[in-house]
């Protein structure tokens, strides 16, 4: 058993060892004081469990240099943003290519022609649209869908991030009568009230699902075919068939937000194991962590967009930024889709992630912990909890916050870098075998300790 005494030895031991190590990132964060709110130039990265985050001087493959000299085994990979690997040559060659060619012109390009063919080939969806962030693509498909149906609600599952959208801020929380919804307090400077237009139910739950649906007010349902932002939370035998029947019975449009679950497969989830979705959103890795994102869309939802811009008048239409689809946005996913984003680049994810799992869940059993690993496609993580959650209540009950911050900390100082959120880790194209084997290995040892 892991006593609060051990976890508190343990990162009170692991911070010191941070600051020994990191002289740099420790002298750099001071001076950042100065000018930046925070300490940084965007408050995530206060995120790390470290003392303070560290600096990264490069990345290349699935490595991370600090300015302390630092070589880091990444299984972070800019959470999702570099899942296919820091820089990979062919977009590298892609991006410097661009910069001589002009960055923004708004105004279409030959690669973006090729790329509206790559995207439709990959993901099966014949019509697309550029955004600069995956953020941005939500809002418009929300604001598309409410305004081809007319319905003003959309439905989300609790636990659920779409990113910094508004519509989608809105959790079950525990009530007199159960659970009830409510706008979520963290939200800063939140004014309007989501629930009259915002449901939210928990994941896996058919009959919530079929309830709401078939009041027939609800523009869209916007969903993670799995969910990974609370955790991962997977999706129990026939519930996403009965997602896509549900819909398309009540005339309600099933969006999947894949910026993650583009790790499930080539196509993502719901190519590699269906249900085909009427929109699809895919943010982050597909430009390689250069800022940009797609959505797309069925042919009947491109009609019915049509009608709809006919109907209205001109004008702004409230989707969209001047950078939108901008020359390097578009080269860079050029690049990814065509050179780094194929068969067998997820075939290596595939089979690293496997050995990762299968050697997590051996130092779980030799130590005989009540843990359990999840995984999507090249996405693992280890659950400190012995059931895997069925909604996100469930996954939000099953965290130790400051168990995984601990054995995080442990794992940076050994050179091993986790994501900053619960335990997630990525693998790349690029990753080894032996990144695999240090990690598993490293895990081992700080867990013993923690045992001691």
């Amino acid at each position: 058993m892991i006593t609060a005494a051990a976890i508190d030895r343990i990162a009170t031991r692991e911070a010191e060892a941070f600051r020994k190590a990191n002289p740099h990132s420790l002298a750099l964060a001071t001076k950042a004081q100065a000018n930046w709110f925070q300490g940084v130039p965007f408050h995530w990265m206060l995120d790390w469990p470290s003392p303070v985050p560290l600096v990264a001087a490069k990345a290349e493959g699935a490595t991370l240099t600090t300015v302390d000299g630092r070589v880091l085994d990444d299984f972070c990979l800019g959470d999702t943003a570099s899942m296919f690997g820091h820089s990979p040559k062919p977009l590298a060659d892609a991006l410097a290519r661009q910069a001589s060619e002009g960055l923004s012109y708004m105004l279409p390009t030959e690669r973006g022609v090729e790329l509206g063919e790559m995207l439709s080939a990959m993901f099966r969806l014949p019509r697309w649209q550029v955004t600069t962030t995956a953020s941005e693509a939500n809002r418009a498909v929300i604001r598309w869908c409410r305004g081809i149906t007319g319905r003003a609600k959309i439905l989300v599952f609790n636990g659920c991030y779409h990113g910094a959208v508004d519509d989608v801020f809105v959790d079950l929380k525990p009530h007199a009568s159960g659970w009830a919804p409510k706008v979520r307090a963290s939200v800063i400077g939140q004014v309007q009230d989501l629930l009259p237009t915002t449901t939210v139910i928990e994941f896996n739950d058919v009959a919530a699902l079929e309830r709401e649906l078939k009041r027939g007010d609800i523009a869209c349902v916007l969903a993670e075919p799995v969910m990974t932002n609370v955790g991962m939370v997977r999706d129990a035998p026939g519930y996403l068939d009965a997602l896509r029947r549900l819909c398309s019975e009540t005339g309600t449009i099933l969006v999947f937000d894949e910026t993650h679950t583009i790790s499930s497969g080539y196509g993502g989830h719901s190519n590699a194991y269906g249900p085909q979705p009427d929109m699809m959103v895919i943010g982050k890795s597909i430009g390689g962590g250069v800022p940009c994102a797609v959505y797309g869309f069925s042919q009947e939802i491109a009609e019915r967009m049509a009608a709809l811009n006919a109907s209205r008048p001109p004008g702004h239409s409230g989707i969209g930024t001047t950078l939108s689809a901008n020359a390097l946005a578009i080269s860079a996913m050029h690049a990814m889709l065509g050179q780094v984003i194929t068969h067998d680049a997820y075939r290596h994810m595939l089979e690293q992630a496997q050995r990762l799992v299968k050697g997590i869940e051996g130092v779980i059993a030799a130590h005989q912990l009540p843990w359990h690993v999840a995984q999507v496609g090249a996405r693992v993580e280890f659950v400190c909890a012995e059931k895997p959650p069925t909604n996100g209540s469930e996954a939000r009950a099953a965290m130790s916050h400051r168990l995984e911050a601990a054995i995080h900390l442990a794992l940076v100082n050994r050179g091993i870098l986790l994501a900053p959120f619960h335990n997630m880790m990525l693998l790349s194209p690029v990753t080894t075998d032996g990144q695999v084997d240090r990690l598993v290995h490293e895990l081992n040892t700080v867990i013993g300790e923690l045992l001691e």
